[in-house]
């Protein structure tokens, strides 16, 4: 018999790094006031069961791998957003477990309410709250038109309860909102903490994995835009969804980090509309619509995952009133706006160290890709000149430190939608072999010769 002793010990919440004392500071991720006591049950008898040398387990029940039936051989639970399907590799795979993150207002809610109004057409939902009471549900239910019989509420932060309930059976479709909320009746730390998430997560998985039922978990983010809570609660789940985007306005999207059933390159973009999130069929169209061509402005040829879309890079030129100058990047990494203003200051001879600079991706989009590289300095170029770029060109290529424009990844994707929206030329690397594409192969001699 295996006796327990118990014993406290600091668990930091954001990474699960355990220390004997409280410390101000981790030393693991670094990040500050993030220790939080535990009681936790050691088992004095586990070393000398191992030094035995002889397993206490039973056989495992095997099966020949040629009699399994794939899994993608399973019903697929659709919703009405084609491009989420997509996202999802063709819907939601019964039996999976998804998880949802995103800042607090961004439309979790909104959008897991209108999946539910979806499926609840075919199937049993079930719509798990520890946040909210059911009038708060009901009245967004009311409001998207998501009423039916085949949906039911249950407000509960009882992991044993909703894996109870989840193993009955009833259900092929459960929300759990959200992770932080709950908490084991085993375990005396408060919930949110990490072994409440890591526990309760297990709990939910292991119940829907038994009864083949698709569940939904929703994650708070830390401040820096990141899953709070263990990263073993990341590697727990089939599918990690992150909705991003501007919470006042803009554009929003979900993309998957994480995906067993399908590529992790693909993205849904929405806006949000009195009715819900609505999809965005024609991104470039809906973010060119109200350009102005003026100088500092230039159409971007860029990628959200594997889907090609044209926005517009702006940026602003005045002269600095003190010694330091200012850079600020709306939807750009700032770092990488600072090396490119170097190349400009260096390759180019343009005097920018008097000049607060600052760009802007318009709508919201927030900007991962390398071949922005070309479209920001042709913006910074045309802003600090006082001329324009004509507006029949997009631009897209990466600039190296030496003032090179280099290759773009999936360039025929970025040609193929600049074509569909009538613009007669692309400006972008001489690697390139497409009559549509002006080859550049120098950043200056590209600024000399079209910012005018």
């Amino acid at each position: 018999m295996i006796h327990m002793k118990s014993k406290n010990q600091f668990v930091c919440q954001q990474c699960g790094a355990v220390y004997a004392k409280w410390v101000g500071q981790c030393s693991n991720c670094s990040a500050w006031n993030s220790l939080v006591e535990q009681i936790v049950e050691s088992a004095s008898g586990a070393k000398s069961a191992i030094a035995k040398g002889s397993a206490s387990g039973k056989k495992l029940k095997y099966v020949k791998i040629s009699t399994i039936t794939p899994s993608d051989a399973k019903a697929r639970l659709l919703t009405d957003f084609k491009d989420l399907n997509t996202v999802l590799g063709g819907g939601i795979l019964m039996g999976s477990v998804l998880l949802l993150a995103g800042q607090p207002g961004m439309g979790k809610s909104t959008i897991l309410m209108q999946i539910c109004a979806t499926v609840a057409k075919k199937h049993n939902v079930l719509y798990v709250s520890g946040e909210e009471s059911a009038g708060q549900v009901k009245l967004r239910a009311l409001r998207l038109g998501a009423e039916s019989e085949r949906l039911s509420f249950a407000a509960s932060t009882s992991a044993n309860d909703i894996a109870k309930t989840i193993e009955t059976g009833e259900f092929d479709f459960v929300i759990v909102d959200s992770i932080q909320t709950l908490a084991m009746d085993e375990l005396s730390s408060a919930p949110g903490t990490v072994s409440q998430v890591t526990n309760s997560g297990n709990l939910i998985i292991r119940a829907a994995k038994s009864t083949d039922t698709a569940v939904v978990i929703v994650g708070h983010v830390t401040k820096d835009g990141t899953l709070a809570g263990p990263k073993v609660l990341e590697h727990l789940v089939d599918v990690v969804l992150n909705f991003e985007g501007d919470r006042y306005g803009g554009f929003k999207t979900v993309r998957a980090v994480k995906n067993r059933f399908g590529s992790t390159n693909e993205v849904a973009i929405f806006e949000m509309v009195d009715t819900g999130l609505k999809e965005v069929e024609n991104p470039s169209a809906a973010l060119l619509a109200e350009r102005t061509n003026t100088d500092g402005s230039v159409i971007l040829a860029t990628l959200e995952g594997n889907r090609p879309i044209l926005v517009e890079i702006q940026a602003l030129a005045t002269k600095s009133n003190f010694g330091y100058p200012k850079r600020t990047a709306s939807g750009f990494d700032i770092n990488r706006l600072n090396l490119l203003i170097a190349v400009l200051e260096r390759r180019t001879k343009l005097k920018l160290s008097d000049k607060d600079i600052f760009v802007n991706v318009v709508g919201g989009m927030k900007l991962n890709d390398s071949a922005a590289d070309l479209a920001v300095c042709m913006a910074i170029a045309s802003a600090v000149a006082g001329r324009k770029l004509d507006e029949k060109y997009v631009v897209f290529g990466e600039v190296g430190l030496g003032g090179e424009i280099r290759s773009a990844f999936r360039a025929d994707q970025r040609i193929a939608e600049a074509k569909k929206l009538g613009f007669l030329n692309a400006i972008g690397p001489a690697t390139v072999h497409d009559k549509f594409v002006i080859p550049a192969k120098d950043l200056r001699e590209t600024l000399i010769r079209y910012v005018k």
